[in-house]
């Protein structure tokens, strides 16, 4: 068996990111959209760097409309991620793309695909839970009514509450009241921080909104006064390396400081983000960092160890998966 085959936890899963390309062009065909400038000839995703990418993921996700759209999405990303050993996962899900906001339309929503991923879980051992998720770019007060939309699921599904898109628009502390209203329902939380927006972005995620994990954070190695705020805090990295190198944040995945990270006494995890956006999976992503950092069984056994603690979910579940996490 390779590190590869080992049953794996991910935490940094955007659903619609995670939707593969023919998926979403038999939806674009079955609705007659014409979505031919997103794709490249081979059929992957077309972008040219960040912001592009973001107004790419947005054109795709366009096609997605209602509750059935998004069970169907969601088998295909579980089944997806059980072929490459994922026995648990959080994904980004954002009221702006299920219901725009609208709490009845969310619950719909929401039913939808918690239905779908219980069949999946039934089908192939894996465990979804949700991070209901505001898109920054979109703008604070929309920010409020995805953190409503959480605030009145949270539960045993929905379990967290984080932020994603473009690390340029706003700052965190403008998100103040939206990740004060999910903590208050007793949700956990995340935010995007220290990928583009380098290390003061962290700092303002750990001082403004008091999150317990960071959504990459990986340019908190710029500051070592922030490194150690990390460590003091317990605070856990969702750190994305495929991701980061397509993006240029990094040349290669040696390049990537998730080993000194690590070194340091960080808290890592490791996950995909937007997979066939990056043209990756969690077996590449750990096929990847075996080879550039000469990382073993022993090593990634420990990752888990660290993503399972961090999970955003309950003793019950947390105890399940780690049973799966046993088995190889």
């Amino acid at each position: 068996m390779t590190v590869a085959d080992l049953p794996k936890i991910e935490l940094h899963l955007h659903h619609e990111g995670a939707a593969p390309p023919a998926f979403i062009k038999q939806l674009a065909h079955e609705k007659n959209v014409d979505l031919s400038k997103v794709f490249t000839p081979d059929g992957g995703y077309a972008f040219e760097n960040f912001v592009h990418f973001l107004s790419v993921y947005e054109a795709a996700s366009s096609v997605l409309t209602g509750p059935e759209e998004f069970a169907r999405l969601t088998t295909a990303i579980l089944e997806e991620s059980a072929t490459n050993g994922v026995v648990y996962t959080e994904s980004f899900i954002s009221p702006d793309f299920c219901g725009g906001g609208d709490v009845g339309a969310w619950r719909e929503y929401l039913a939808a695909i918690q239905e779908a991923a219980d069949a999946a879980e039934a089908k192939h051992g894996i465990t979804l839970r949700g991070v209901v998720t505001a898109v920054r770019h979109f703008g604070a007060e929309k920010s409020k009514t995805s953190s409503l939309c959480a605030a009145e699921t949270a539960g045993s599904f929905v379990t967290g509450f984080g932020m994603g898109g473009d690390e340029g628009q706003l700052t965190q502390g403008d998100f103040k009241y939206a990740f004060a209203q999910a903590k208050e329902a007793g949700l956990q939380l995340t935010t995007h921080a220290g990928e583009f927006g380098g290390p003061e972005s962290v700092w303002d995620a750990i001082n403004d909104l008091n999150v317990e994990r960071i959504g990459h954070g990986v340019r908190a190695i710029e500051d070592p006064a922030l490194i150690k705020e990390i460590v003091a805090r317990q605070i856990t990295l969702e750190v994305c390396p495929g991701s980061n190198v397509v993006l240029g944040l990094f040349p290669d995945f040696a390049s990537h400081p998730i080993q000194k990270l690590r070194d340091m006494g960080v808290k890592v995890t490791v996950s995909t983000d937007d997979p066939p956006f990056f043209h990756t999976t969690m077996r590449r992503e750990y096929d990847e960092l075996s080879k550039a950092f000469g990382w073993t069984e022993e090593d990634f056994r420990a990752l888990n160890a660290t993503a399972l603690d961090a999970a955003f979910c309950d003793t019950e579940t947390k105890n399940t998966v780690a049973k799966r996490l046993e088995k190889a």
